[in-house]
């Protein structure tokens, strides 16, 4: 459970223990920590933006609780139908607990049955997509370290400062190392690799500030999550191709390099479409101030109201 995970050129050695603890002899490992704290602070965000976008926190909850389900069972779905080997048996196929879930079967579980709970909870949809987009950067990019912990999700050889190597690097390499020769990708188990975890990481941290920076001066709903997708793609397409562990489609087709390209060219033209369609618009902003009550608003004031008018002046000087 234990591993020694090594970056050679910056002089680091660490002790890696995939089990944070143990319950009546139930292992609690740090890759569910990491994904639940990750789902934390993306949820923490949604609570405290949504009051400001018009979204009612009470239904959000219920979109939010669905959504989540929903992206972990895709995610898993998503993984276990790409995957390149046979699970032994079911609970093989829903054990999570040792990796093996796929980030973007969890995206598109997320919008698909969260968008579903949006037209049951009466919630707006795209505002509700704008804020999920985000949350999901600042999840990416703490749930990606519990690919560290697990020893998985990393690339080629690198002789970067960086390169990182361990027995589970290895070991790994050395099981495919003729498979991806096969490909055209030469590999040497006993050299550091690329940490793609981290890389994917730190993307997604400066993506989830960006955006967060940038979520008020929007010029349209759904402007947002067109960001995240062509942000988060970008940074997939070339990450995934240092990777050792993709799933592929035929051949050498990575499936998740092809569809973070699709989805980044997709969603940059969307944008530069919308951005065409509302410009001079002002920015969304914030909900500042929630509708006056029915018969709370009059048009003239009372004082307004209680004064005469000229005429009605003279008509009283007259009676007088």
């Amino acid at each position: 459970m234990t591993n020694l995970v090594q970056f050679p050129g910056l002089g680091i050695s660490l002790e890696v223990n995939r089990v944070a603890f143990s319950i009546g002899g139930f292992n609690i490992y740090w890759y569910g920590i990491l994904i639940g704290t990750g789902m934390l602070l993306a949820l923490l965000w949604a609570f405290r933006i949504a009051p400001k976008i018009g979204i009612d926190v009470d239904r959000m909850i219920d979109v939010i609780f669905i959504g989540a389900v929903m992206a972990i069972v895709c995610a898993r779905a998503y993984y276990v139908a790409m995957a390149p080997f046979e699970y032994d048996s079911v609970w093989q196929m829903l054990d999570i607990r040792d990796g093996g879930i796929a980030i973007y079967g969890a995206v598109l579980g997320a919008f698909v049955f969260g968008g579903l709970a949006c037209r049951w909870r009466k919630v707006p949809l795209l505002p509700m997509f704008d804020l999920t987009a985000v949350g999901f950067l600042i999840g990416q990019a703490v749930g990606r370290w519990g690919n560290f912990v697990n020893q998985e999700a990393f690339g080629t050889n690198t002789d970067a400062p960086w390169g990182m190597i361990s027995e589970r690097t290895t070991s790994y390499l050395a099981g495919v190392q003729q498979e991806l020769a096969a490909q055209g990708i030469t590999v040497d188990p006993l050299a550091p690799v690329h940490p793609t975890f981290l890389y994917e990481s730190l993307w997604c941290l400066v993506g989830f500030i960006a955006l967060a920076l940038y979520f008020k001066h929007r010029r349209f709903n759904g402007e947002v999550l067109l960001l995240y997708v062509f942000w988060y793609g970008l940074g997939r397409f070339w990450i995934e191709g240092l990777r050792t562990d993709s799933l592929y489609l035929v051949g050498s087709l990575r499936a998740s390099q092809l569809l973070a390209g699709v989805s980044c060219v997709a969603a940059l033209i969307a944008l530069v479409v919308m951005r065409l369609r509302h410009r001079g618009e002002p920015e969304l902003g914030w909900v500042t101030a929630q509708p006056a009550a029915e018969g709370a608003q009059e048009s003239p004031s009372d004082s307004e109201a209680e004064q005469p008018s000229d005429n009605e002046e003279e008509k009283q000087d007259g009676a007088n």
